[in-house]
C-alpha cells in the first residue's frame, strides 16, 4: 500500500514537473513501442475480416463443419431435385451431376478453411491477442518499476537534504541504509525488466519475417485451393457438354440453321417441314396466306411448341395462318438469313441484271453457291412456295406477292434500318430475286421433292378460317382509315408487308398481281 502511494505521488511529480521522468529505453525501442500497436491493430483487424470470410463454424470438428456449409446444403438440394426429375430428364441429369459436384467442391472448401484457420487465422490472432499485448503489459510493468525507482531515488535525496549533507556525502544511519538499498533494489528490478522487454522487442522486430509469411501462406493456400477447384469443375465440364448435346430437345428458333439440323440430325429445318407440311394438308387455298395476321397467343404458342419439338398437329392444323406466322418467324429469327450475308451481293447483282435469261442464269449460280445446309432448305420452301402458286386464285397469293412478304425473310443486310429505309431499291431487288425463283421452281430445282420427310404429319379436313381475322388493310385504303386499323394484333413483318405492298403499287410494280386479301 505504502508501495503504491509512493509510486501515484511520484507520477503526480512527474506531472506537474516538481520531478523528472527517467527515460530507460533507447530511442530504437521507443519507435519499436510505437510500431507494436500499429502492427497489433492491422492484425486484429485482419483476422477479425479473414474470420468473416469463412463459411464453415470455426472451431469445429470436420463434420459439423460440413453440415453447416452452404455449398453442402447447396449440393444436397440438387441431389434431391435430381432425384424428383429423374435421370430421364436433361435437367435431372444436371442437377445430379452438378450437385455431385457441388459436394466435391464442399470438401475441398473444408480443406482449405481448416488450412487457413491453423496457418493464418490462429497465428494472427496469437500475435494481436497474446504476443503484443504481453509485450505491452510488460512495457506497464517497467513503467511502475520505473517510477518506484525515482520514488526511492526521490525519497533517499530528500533524506540526504534534511539530514544537511551535501549531494557528495553518503548519509548514515538505519533510516539512511534502508532508502539506499530501497533505491538500489528498485533500480536493479527496473534494470532486470528493462532487459527482458528490449529482449522481446526486439525479438518482435526480428520474426517480423515470420509474421510476414502468414500472408504468403493465405495466398499459397488460396492457390491450391482454387487450382483443385478449377481441375474439378474442368473434368466435369466436359460430362455436362456432353449431356447438353446428346440431348435431342433443343430450341430451334434464333439458332443457327447447321447447329440446328447438326443436333437433331436433320436435313431440312424442323419448323419448316412442320409448317410446310401441315400448310399442304390445310392451307393451300387459305385467302391471304402469309400476310393475315395470326392470333398473337396462338402464333406464340405454336413457336414455343415447335422449339421444344412437341406438336400437336391436330390442334394447330386448324390455324393455317398461325402456321404460315410461325414459318416466317423462323426464318427471320435466323441469326443469318437462309440466303446468307456472303452472297448477299451476288444475290443483288443478279437481279440488276436487265436480260431476262442471264439474270435467270445469275440467280441459277447464286444458288450453287449456297451452302449444302442452306441450299436443301431453301430448295424445299420454293418448292413448297411454287405448290402454293397453284391455288392463287383462290388463295390470291402469286410468285410476285409471295415474294413481297417473305422476301425480306430469306435475305436481308448485316446493317438493317428502320421501315421506311425497308421499303426502298434493295427490297424491291429482293422481290426481284425471289419472284423469278418461284416462278421458275422446277428450273432452278428439278424433280419432285418428298415435303413430309420424317412422315410425322397427318391430313386434317381443311376448312376456310378466314372469316376469324382480320383482313389487312388494303393498299387503296386511305391514311385515316388505315390508322383506324388496329394493328395491334399483328407481328411487326405483317405491317411492313401492307406498307411494301403499297409502296410497289404505287411504284408501279407487277401491279396487275396486287390482288390480296380484297
Amino acid at each position: 500500500m505504502k508501495k503504491q502511494f509512493n509510486r501515484m505521488r511520484q507520477l503526480a511529480n512527474q506531472t506537474v514537473g516538481r520531478a523528472e521522468k527517467t527515460e530507460v529505453l533507447s530511442e530504437d525501442l521507443l519507435q519499436v513501442e510505437k510500431r507494436l500497436e500499429l502492427v497489433k491493430q492491422v492484425s486484429h483487424s485482419t483476422h477479425k475480416k479473414l474470420t468473416a470470410c469463412l463459411q464453415g463454424q470455426q472451431g469445429v470438428d470436420v463434420d459439423k463443419k460440413s453440415k453447416k456449409l452452404p455449398l453442402t446444403t447447396l449440393a444436397q438440394c440438387m441431389v434431391e431435385g435430381a432425384a424428383v426429375l429423374g435421370d430421364e430428364s436433361l435437367l435431372g441429369k444436371m442437377l445430379k451431376l452438378s450437385g455431385e459436384t457441388q459436394e466435391k467442391l464442399a470438401q475441398e472448401l473444408i480443406v482449405f478453411e481448416l488450412t487457413i484457420e491453423k496457418d493464418v487465422i490462429e497465428p494472427l490472432c496469437d500475435l494481436a491477442e497474446v504476443e503484443i499485448p504481453n509485450i505491452q503489459k510488460q512495457r506497464k510493468h517497467l513503467a511502475k518499476l520505473v517510477l518506484d525507482m525515482d520514488s526511492a531515488r526521490t525519497r533517499y535525496y530528500q533524506s540526504n537534504k534534511s539530514s544537511g549533507l551535501s549531494s557528495n556525502l553518503q548519509p548514515t544511519g538505519a533510516k539512511a541504509d534502508h532508502l539506499r538499498e530501497e533505491m538500489e533494489e528498485a533500480a536493479n528490478r527496473m534494470e532486470i525488466c528493462r532487459d527482458q522487454l528490449s529482449a522481446d522487442m526486439y525479438n518482435f522486430m526480428a520474426k517480423e519475417i515470420d509474421y510476414a509469411s502468414y500472408f504468403q501462406t493465405l495466398i499459397e493456400v488460396q492457390a491450391e485451393y482454387h487450382r483443385k477447384s478449377l481441375e474439378l469443375l474442368q473434368s466435369v465440364l466436359p460430362q455436362i457438354k456432353a449431356h447438353q448435346e446428346t440431348w435431342v430437345e433443343k430450341p430451334c428458333y434464333g439458332k443457327p440453321l447447321e447447329e440446328h439440323l447438326a443436333l437433331s440430325g436433320r436435313d431440312i429445318a424442323f419448323p419448316i417441314e412442320a409448317c410446310v407440311t401441315m400448310l399442304l394438308e390445310c392451307g393451300m387455298q387459305e385467302e391471304g396466306l402469309f400476310r393475315i395476321a395470326p392470333s398473337a397467343s396462338k402464333l406464340k404458342k405454336l413457336k414455343a411448341s415447335l422449339d421444344c419439338g412437341v406438336l400437336d398437329v391436330q390442334e394447330f392444323s386448324t390455324d393455317p395462318h398461325a402456321i404460315a406466322g410461325a414459318l416466317k418467324s423462323y426464318l427471320r429469327e435466323l441469326p443469318e438469313p437462309l440466303m446468307t450475308f456472303e452472297l448477299y451481293n451476288d444475290w443483288i447483282q443478279a437481279s440488276n441484271i436487265q436480260d431476262q435469261e442471264k439474270r435467270l442464269q445469275a440467280l441459277l449460280g447464286a444458288c450453287e453457291k449456297l451452302p449444302c445446309a442452306n441450299n436443301n432448305n431453301f430448295k424445299y420452301l420454293i418448292k413448297f412456295l411454287s405448290k402454293l402458286t397453284e391455288y392463287q386464285d383462290v388463295n390470291k397469293m402469286t410468285p410476285g406477292n409471295i415474294a413481297i412478304v417473305l422476301g425480306p425473310n430469306l435475305l436481308w443486310t448485316h446493317d438493317e434500318g428502320n421501315i421506311t429505309e425497308m421499303m426502298t431499291t434493295v427490297s424491291l431487288q429482293i422481290v426481284g430475286i425471289i419472284e423469278p425463283i418461284i416462278q421458275h421452281a422446277d428450273w432452278f430445282f428439278p424433280g419432285e421433292i418428298e415435303f413430309n420427310v420424317t412422315g410425322n404429319y397427318g391430313s386434317p379436313v381443311h376448312t376456310n378460317h378466314n372469316a376469324n381475322y382480320s383482313l389487312m388493310p388494303s393498299p387503296d385504303m386511305d391514311q385515316v382509315d388505315r390508322r383506324q386499323n388496329d394493328q395491334s394484333r399483328r407481328p411487326l413483318s405483317v405491317a411492313t408487308d401492307n406498307m411494301m405492298l403499297e409502296f410497289y403499287k404505287k411504284d408501279g410494280y407487277e401491279s396487275n398481281q396486287l390482288n390480296v386479301c380484297t
